[in-house]
């Protein structure tokens, strides 16, 4: 994200450098030290719209390089605390439970996209998943009502086991139901790029359509570059793409709801500064994070850019954080669902002292 305004960057990352701005897939300059990857281009409206913000040289002060440590500690939103048993996003759907929630919405507060249950939503409050790709749509075997009866009556008792089936139950049948009314065509051939979008235009469309989902989780993965990263063109930008698009079409299908909503992206970490000797970069520090949205402070770069230059450098070879991506959590959380400081303490426990950014109105 970084151009001409600071010249380490083309001296440090050598041939996978982006192109200055103006030259064959250069960078897109956003102000006179950042621009954007290329890649990127489906997300300028938003910048230019005011709705997309950057939170650059951020992160976890945690000093692993450990990608499975590094990411639960970002889901967890406790590094270094590897006993903590649930997820911050899963604390936040607790907090959020309205007294006398009817079932049904508190099955549908929260949902995750994709198959398997991610760090962040785990815990005790209840946690709808979405299907990814063609199967998101495709009613399955104990969809057929016969099958479904059946279920029922194995399952009519009062234990737990038999609560969580038939409320797992009834949780797809609402979503199956709302996704009835897209158009199918969308699943039509691979997922490769596309298939992200297809699954977060899909996600959009289901949360404008029921006000009673207000959390919601996409992991994406494939972000370690340790050979020929590429430049303005190649592997990472290929990756920056489809990111570009999902985004986008979240966005899209959101809606008028978009302007209620806050898209926060977030990454375990950076990588390092200079290029390696396989033409990538290997696992970093400091990183950006994006915000995208209605009410956000947009079209600006947030925080304090620490520099490139080797003495500004965290252990001599990567970006130094300056924010806290609890501060960025943190901040969200306080403005869009007006947290108390005890609420936000359940949500983000033993957080150090917060950071003002100022990344939404209040």
């Amino acid at each position: 994200m970084v151009h001409d305004g600071d010249t380490a960057y083309h001296q440090l990352r050598g041939s996978i450098a982006l192109a200055r701005p103006g030259e064959p897939d250069g960078v897109i300059p956003i102000d006179s030290l950042f621009g954007l990857n290329p890649a990127f281009a489906p997300l300028l409206p938003y910048w230019e719209s005011k709705q997309l913000a950057f939170i650059h040289a951020s992160g976890s002060h945690d000093p692993t390089r450990s990608h499975f440590d590094a990411q639960d500690y970002m889901e967890s939103g406790t590094p270094g605390r590897k006993s903590t048993p649930d997820g911050w996003l899963n604390r936040l759907a607790a907090v959020l439970v309205s007294p006398g929630a009817t079932q049904a919405a508190q099955r549908l507060q929260a949902v995750n996209l994709g198959p398997t249950m991610p760090r962040i939503f785990s815990g005790n409050a209840a946690v709808a998943s979405l299907a990814a790709g063609r199967s998101a749509t495709t009613r399955g075997l104990t969809d057929q009502p016969q099958v479904a009866a059946a279920f029922a009556q194995i399952y009519a008792g009062n234990d737990r086991l038999s609560q969580t089936v038939r409320e797992a139950t009834a949780t797809r049948r609402e979503i199956m139901d709302m996704l009835s009314s897209d158009d199918a065509a969308a699943d039509q051939g691979a997922l490769s790029l596309q298939g992200l979008a297809t699954d977060t235009a899909r996600l959009g469309a289901l949360m404008a359509r029921d006000a009673r989902i207000r959390l919601a989780f996409v992991p994406v993965g494939g972000w370690d570059t340790h050979a020929n990263q590429g430049g303005g063109r190649g592997q990472l930008s290929n990756r920056f793409a489809l990111l570009a698009r999902a985004l986008a079409a979240l966005a899209q299908g959101l809606g008028d709801r978009l302007q209620d909503t806050h898209i926060l992206v977030l990454s375990e970490f950076g990588r390092t500064v200079k290029q390696n000797g396989t033409n990538g970069t290997d696992h970093g520090h400091g990183n950006v994070a994006f915000l995208l949205g209605g009410g956000v402070k947009g079209g600006r770069v947030h925080g304090q850019w620490p520099g490139l230059d080797s003495a500004a450098l965290y252990e001599g070879r990567d970006l130094a954080i300056t924010t806290d991506f609890r501060d960025i959590i943190a901040e969200l959380l306080e403005q869009r669902f007006r947290l108390t400081d005890t609420q936000l303490a359940a949500v983000l426990p033993d957080m150090p002292r917060r950071k003002t950014i100022g990344l939404v109105t209040s």
